[in-house]
C-alpha cells in the first residue's frame, strides 16, 4: 500500500466507490501519459533537430552524438519507475475493476500511482529538456 501518497485533495479513503472508477483512473493515466508525451515529445525532437543543424552533424553522426539526450542513466532510472508504477497501476485498476465489492482502499493507491506516475514523466521530460538547453546554449 501506498501510505501517506494521496491524489491532489485526496488525504482519506473514498467512502464508497464503484468499478468504473478503477477503470477511470487506468484510462485517466493512460490519457495523461498521452498528453505529455504529446505536447513534449514534438519540442523535444525539434531541439534535437536545431543541435544537429548546430552541430552540422550527418545523419550516422546524428543517431550516434544525440543517444545520451535520450538515454543516460537517470533516464534510464525514470523509464524503469515508470514501467514499474505502469505494472502496478495495470495491476490494481484489474483487481479493482474485477473485484466481487471494489476496495476503496485499493482506488486511493491507484489514484496516488498515477499521480506518481504523471510527476516522473514530467521530471523526465524536464531534464532531457535542461540537458538539450544547456547543449544548445554552448
Amino acid at each position: 500500500m501506498c501510505v501517506g501518497v494521496f491524489a491532489a485533495g485526496e488525504t482519506a479513503v473514498p467512502a464508497s466507490c464503484a468499478k468504473a472508477d478503477f477503470e477511470s483512473v487506468v484510462e485517466s493515466a493512460a490519457g495523461a501519459l498521452r498528453d505529455l508525451n504529446g505536447r513534449n515529445k514534438p519540442a523535444f525532437q525539434e531541439k534535437l533537430r536545431t543541435l544537429k543543424t548546430k552541430r552540422g552533424w550527418t545523419h550516422d553522426q546524428f543517431l550516434k552524438e544525440a543517444a545520451p539526450y535520450v538515454r543516460d542513466e537517470k533516464i534510464a532510472v525514470y523509464d524503469q519507475t515508470t514501467d514499474e508504477l505502469l505494472s502496478a497501476i495495470s495491476k490494481l485498476g484489474q483487481e479493482g475493476a474485477t473485484a466481487a465489492t471494489p476496495d476503496c482502499a485499493l482506488l486511493l493507491e491507484l489514484r496516488a500511482r498515477m499521480t506518481i506516475l504523471v510527476n516522473t514523466q514530467t521530471e523526465k521530460w524536464t531534464y532531457m529538456f535542461e540537458k538539450i538547453e544547456t547543449e544548445l546554449w554552448k
